[in-house]
């Protein structure tokens, strides 16, 4: 997706934040006008890009904190699997099955899901007047989950839920290849929920960590994972739909793939 002079909406307005982060300030209008493209040319005359005052995928990567994506390494899963005391080839089948493949879209952007459920949720715990703002914004804040448009475009809908409050709009999103909600970031030892945040724009191998402290952090997740107890694992880690979609059993089946690899290299 590109942006360029003219265009409306709560895309343009994403970038026009993000611009004033990496410190080419611009107003937050919506609009795509002069003053956005003449940041645009700022910005790209910096990073060494064309300079043509239209945001395409290079110019989003090229924003601090939407690096272009760094993909998972042996060496990342080997880390993990000794940092949860199980064996490599577990953390392969979990890789394969849990992992929602690509960590990244095609912008550089981490792939994300916005829970208007849980939104209005944290909305509410902060005591503003989460049914009004879902009458208001119905596809963004809900007492039920869904409106999902996935991809790119849940990137619109966060955009819209952080004019409401950017913080709780974070947390209230699904980060990264291993979809990790972002308001865990304190109970795994992020600093806050930006630093979450930042890290999951970084690289998957940061995904991968998110992923190993929440698993860390839940005895019973990680009980389940050591004693390759697959439909334990995969109930607590999808929910009580997981036998419908066959986690467990695609857990197994990966698992004793790369069991059956290790055997035959060792």
């Amino acid at each position: 997706m590109s942006l360029r002079k003219g265009d409306i909406g709560d895309d343009v307005s994403l970038l026009q934040k993000r611009l004033t982060r990496a410190g080419f300030p611009v107003p937050e209008t919506h609009v795509f006008d002069h003053e956005t493209e003449s940041a645009v040319m700022a910005l790209q005359k910096t990073r060494g890009l064309v300079i043509d005052g239209i945001a395409g995928p290079k110019t989003m990567i090229a924003l601090p904190g939407v690096a272009l994506p760094s993909h998972l390494t042996d060496t990342d899963l080997v880390r993990a699997a000794d940092a949860l005391g199980v064996s490599v080839a577990s953390i392969r089948a979990v890789n394969e099955v849990e992992s929602r493949g690509e960590g990244f879209l095609t912008d550089g952007r981490p792939v994300i899901l916005f829970e208007r459920h849980v939104f209005y949720k944290r909305l509410k715990a902060q005591g503003l007047d989460a049914d009004a703002l879902a009458a208001k914004y119905p596809n963004i804040v809900s007492s039920t989950a869904g409106g999902y448009m996935g991809k790119a475009a849940e990137y619109t809908r966060l955009a819209t839920a952080e004019r409401i409050d950017a913080d709780a709009a974070h947390e209230s999103a699904s980060w990264g290849a291993f979809q990790i909600m972002g308001y865990h970031w304190n109970a795994l030892e992020y600093s806050s929920i930006a630093d979450f945040v930042v890290r999951m724009q970084r690289s998957e191998g940061d995904h991968l960590d998110a992923f190993v402290r929440f698993i860390a952090a839940d005895t019973a997740l990680l009980s389940a994972l050591k004693g390759r107890k697959w439909a334990a694992f995969a109930k607590g880690y999808n929910g009580p739909d997981y036998a419908r979609n066959l986690y467990d059993a695609k857990l197994a089946q990966a698992y004793a793939k790369y069991a059956d690899r290790e055997k035959a290299a060792a």
